[in-house]
């Protein structure tokens, strides 16, 4: 039975064969996705632009762990979708803990379990920690290009943005930050956020970016709002180092928001949990209206729990799978698209393209989508994103080179 049925079949309690032990070069199948059940689905990557090849919106082609299934099949089965009442826990589910657990073994970094707090989705809670912390006129720097939820958020949340552009050569993505310190001499600002790694160059935060950053934040007393949602997709060689590991100092002016929706491809059962470093953060959160950010998802917990703890030979696979993703791309655009400037990224299965040199308009995403195949326009990612496109490479080898092809193929 090929892997998309298997996989498919373990999505119906009690039926279909166990697909939890892995082995060979493809141990969970990641280039056996069959292009008729991804078509099948209800998400919106492959339902919304029927007939075109989706390589756009951050979800993977490839089904989520076993362990992740089998969690959310227990929980059918014990028809257990009433109010959730876990008890011994402290602050939220059981997966507070669990992530905490993590956090220390993957990353050594050790978590003050009182500062974790729940969240529907990573956006969520950034937006939350916004509006506790700062007030309209209030600055935000932000790297850019940036993920259109945050640097949107800014303008519709009437903050002032101070942006921060990436030049991306040959040689990695840079930011100046000499100039940044010159302008926030002269434009005060209340909060730094960050999205690592980066959405959508792929860039990886090292420690001595990381430490010039926080010493950026100590100097203009600045909130780290860090999104690393990205964190476990981090790509050999490079290493994830979350910013509030840096030090004591750093962590109590920071709150960093994970998520298992990314790594795990589990998104749309949104659950992510946020460590906040300041008191006054987590004082004037738990001080909102009862209800006002919505409750957790109890399968959406589970499914994090299982992640965390089960997933992550999978998670391991996953990665070598998107390494090869991300040289494999590589080949196919000197092949097919020469004119097209690649950056490998260090982490996420997103690959940013530079599509100037191509005679396109500032939009080539709409010439790729003449030819039948749908990517991110770069100028969701702001101003600096004119000519640009965001490809999603978490497919098959097979697909990833029909999408290359196609997009290189005028109809």
């Amino acid at each position: 039975m090929p892997t998309w049925k298997r996989a498919f079949a373990a999505l119906v309690p009690g039926s279909g064969p166990d697909v939890s032990s892995p082995g060979g070069v493809d141990p969970f199948g990641f280039d056996a996705i069959d292009p008729a059940w991804v078509r099948a689905k209800h998400s919106a990557k492959w339902s919304r632009y029927p007939g075109q090849l989706a390589a756009w919106v951050a979800d993977m082609d490839m089904p989520p762990a076993q362990p992740i299934l089998d969690a959310i099949r227990a929980t059918a089965d014990r028809a257990d979708f009433g109010y959730p009442e876990w008890k011994g826990t402290g602050f939220g589910s059981p997966a507070v803990d669990v992530f905490a657990e993590r956090a220390l073994r993957r990353y050594g970094w050790a978590i003050d379990h009182e500062q974790l707090r729940e969240f529907c989705d990573v956006v969520q809670a950034v937006q939350a920690v916004m509006y506790v912390a700062t007030a309209p006129g209030d600055g935000v720097v932000l790297h850019m290009p940036s993920y259109p939820p945050l640097w949107q958020m800014i303008d519709s949340m009437q903050r002032r943005l101070i942006d921060v552009p990436a030049t991306v050569t040959a040689d990695g993505v840079l930011f100046d930050y000499d100039a940044l310190e010159q302008r926030l001499e002269r434009e005060p600002a209340k909060v730094l956020m960050l999205c690592h790694p980066h959405n959508p160059t792929g860039h990886r935060f090292d420690r001595p970016e990381l430490e010039r950053l926080a010493a950026i934040a100590e100097r203009f007393d600045l909130l780290i709002i860090s999104d690393e949602i990205h964190a476990d997709l981090t790509l050999k060689p490079a290493v994830h180092l979350p910013i509030a590991a840096l030090s004591t100092e750093v962590a109590t002016r920071t709150v960093t928001v994970h998520s298992a929706s990314k790594p795990f491809n589990i998104a749309g059962l949104r659950h992510a949990i946020a460590q906040i470093g300041p008191q006054s953060i987590r004082d004037a959160l738990d001080a909102l209206p009862n209800h006002l950010l919505g409750a957790l998802n109890i399968v959406a917990a589970e499914a994090s729990i299982a992640a965390w703890t089960l997933g992550d030979e999978w998670l391991d696979a996953l990665l070598v799978h998107i390494d090869r993703n991300r040289h494999l791309l590589a080949s196919l655009l000197a092949e097919h698209l020469p004119a097209v400037h690649y950056l490998m990224p260090d982490a996420t299965y997103l690959a940013w393209l530079d599509c100037r040199d191509c005679g396109f308009s500032d939009e080539p995403f709409e010439v790729f989508a003449s030819r039948g195949v749908q990517l991110n326009p770069g100028l969701d990612f702001g101003p600096v994103g004119a000519g640009h496109v965001r490809l999603n490479m978490a497919t098959s080898a097979s697909m990833l080179t029909d999408i290359v092809a196609t997009m290189a193929t005028p109809r």
